[in-house]
């Protein structure tokens, strides 16, 4: 069997996650005090504790996310699982892919990913930007209304999610104007979200020119795993390529839809899902169907795979 796992961004943190794995198998709580070092605080006690408006602030949630995601990744190296023939992830989810990758060592990457959610925070003042959900409307048709609300202020096409789900991201009046369109061509649904910064498009130019020069400190190997990265949807080993991607990720699309597709067009026949909730899954199935995929979120679900490994 080929498989390939992918990790989540931001949306699949909740307060108390991954703590009933944690019971059951260390690495969990040792990989969260690992980073706890590095932030200066408890993150462990953060993410199960909360308060959730804190852990639902980018600087944070960025961390936690990342450090979820690999260790889950070194519990399933600890059972010798199956080494994956290529990893994604979605958004923040792409910097744990280049954890796990050996591309970025782990405590970089934690105060990587905490100073890109402080310069994303920064690039936009509070209350003035926005995403919102589109459901039911092909991608090509949410880039079209976009490009309608133009004159409203910036907006595009943030998230190609599913086939029938685009997030779009910009200045509110536009975000908003672009749901009518999208109501009135016959979305499903238009959703606005609950999140504080408006990613992946114009608006995170700043934070990308920031976390450029940030990364001209920063040590980037070439990917022992090959990483599809959210910018082109292409699998990247070379450090001198994954870097300008990296950069391009803050302000440019993700393409989920076409990462999926790019994942089944090397083979794999399975996808698991490393990191808190299932949101990834449910959108890989939108997909393709046919692609047998897990989520590594429970402990109920990680023990049955890794007695999977020792069989």
């Amino acid at each position: 069997m080929t498989i390939a796992f992918v990790f989540p961004g931001q949306g699949s943190q909740s307060i108390g996650m991954l703590s009933d794995i944690a019971e059951h198998e260390p690495v969990v709580t040792e990989t969260f005090a690992e980073a706890s070092a590095v932030l200066g605080y408890d993150l462990w006690e953060l993410v199960q504790n909360g308060p959730e408006d804190k852990l639902n602030q980018t600087e944070i949630t960025q961390p936690a996310l990342l450090v979820s995601g690999v260790a889950i990744w070194r519990l399933w190296k600890s059972y010798n699982g199956e080494v994956p023939d290529v990893l994604a992830g979605h958004s923040l989810g792409e910097y744990t892919a280049l954890v796990c990758s050996e591309a970025i060592e782990f405590n970089d990457a934690v105060a990587l990913v905490r100073d890109r959610g402080k310069y994303m925070q920064q690039a936009v003042p509070k209350g003035t930007g926005a995403m919102a959900a589109i459901l039911g409307l092909e991608g090509i048709r949410v880039t079209e209304l976009c490009e309608q609300a133009k004159d409203i202020g910036t907006v595009s096409a943030a998230n190609f999610n599913s086939n029938e789900q685009t997030v779009i991201a910009g200045e509110i009046d536009a975000v908003n104007y672009t749901m009518d369109l999208a109501k009135q061509a016959g979305a499903k649904r238009a959703i606005l979200l609950p999140v504080s910064v408006p990613s992946h498009c114009a608006l995170m130019t700043p934070a990308a020119e920031s976390l450029a020069q940030r990364l001209m400190s920063l040590t980037i190997n070439n990917a022992k795993i090959p990483v599809i990265q959210n910018v082109d949807a292409l699998a990247h080993s070379d450090a001198n390529e994954i870097m300008p991607l990296l950069i391009k990720q803050l302000h440019q699309p993700v393409y989920w839809v076409d990462t999926v597709n790019k994942i089944c067009e090397q083979g794999c026949t399975r996808i698991i899902e490393s990191g808190p909730g299932k949101v990834l899954s449910g959108l890989i199935k939108r997909i393709n169907r046919d692609i047998d995929v897990v989520s590594m979120h429970s402990y109920g679900v990680l023990e049955s795979e890794l007695i999977k490994v020792e069989q």
